[in-house]
């Protein structure tokens, strides 16, 4: 930049330094008669002096012209560096316009694949919230059909254990009516108590299993809650959450497992839930959907 300042003077003071060098010839007269007068008072010969004060004459006049030229010169070399500077301040103004208008749509550019990227990882959550839900219900109704088996095995083996007792005891009056009359009332009487172990039995394996169905139904409403939590805004999944903490019917939110509380958790706006335990799940939750916003 300080190149560029003193070149930029330099050009300003070049036509008047041309000017001033233009005008020297005018006085071209005076300077022989100046060189012819200083010659005559010399010693030598007046005709050499006077040659040797014309030819300095004529140099001096050639190198004034040389001046002017060169002043010339140098006033047009001006007019050419301030249209060179005219140029170049209209290009750097075309520059500024044109990288402006790449920056803004660069920029335009940015926030249309911010914008992209944004929804695709919506997308992407919504689906791997599906896919949890579903793995979920997939889960608590394998765990519901196990249990049921689990139940329907012991029951089965209970009956058959009670049956097998009757038959033994059924047998074993046969033997006895040999022994006594007295001894038949006992078997018939032991008979009669098996039979009512056996009914009481399949009662029980009755109500075992209708429990089963319940709690695998309770599990699929659960999970259903859960998938309906999803869909909802927070001040809404709030309330469902209130709701179903005081459903006394289907457990409250003890009754759910860990991975729906945490799902609940999160459509409720739980910090650090994927930390906390089943029963600190359940306190975040409670206090989460009585606060108000």
């Amino acid at each position: 930049m300080s190149l560029w300042e003193r070149t930029r003077t330099g050009l300003r003071e070049m036509p008047s330094n041309a000017a001033w060098l233009m005008s020297r010839p005018r006085d071209r007269r005076k300077l022989s008669a100046a060189a012819v007068d200083a010659s005559l008072g010399g010693r030598g010969s007046v005709d050499v002096r006077l040659q040797n004060a014309q030819e300095a004459a004529e140099r001096a006049q050639e190198a004034e012209e040389r001046a002017a030229d060169a002043g010339r010169e140098a006033h047009e070399s001006s007019d050419y560096a301030r249209q060179v500077s005219k140029r170049g301040h209209a290009r750097l103004a075309q520059l500024d316009r044109e990288t402006s208008q790449q920056v803004k749509q660069r920029l335009a550019e940015a926030r249309q694949a911010a914008d992209e990227f944004v929804a695709q990882r919506l997308a992407e959550a919504e689906k791997a919230a599906k896919e949890m839900v579903e793995r979920e219900r997939e889960a608590a109704e394998a765990e519901a059909r196990q249990e049921r088996r689990k139940v329907s095995a012991e029951v089965e083996q209970e009956i058959e254990e009670a049956q097998y007792e009757a038959e033994e005891l059924h047998e074993r009056a046969e033997h006895l009516v040999e022994d006594a009359t007295a001894q038949i009332t006992d078997a018939a009487r032991i008979a009669e108590e098996a039979a009512e172990a056996a009914e009481k039995a399949q009662r029980q394996a009755k109500q075992l299993a209708d429990e089963a169905e319940q709690q695998a139904s309770e599990a699929q409403a659960r999970a259903a809650a859960v998938e309906e939590l999803r869909e909802q805004p927070t001040a809404s999944a709030r309330d469902t959450a209130r709701r179903l903490e005081g459903d006394s019917s289907n457990g409250g939110l003890e009754s759910y497992n860990k991975p729906q509380l945490v799902e609940l958790a999160a459509r409720i706006g739980v910090e650090g839930r994927t930390s906390m335990t089943k029963r600190e799940l359940v306190k975040a939750i409670e206090k989460a959907s009585h606060t108000k916003n």
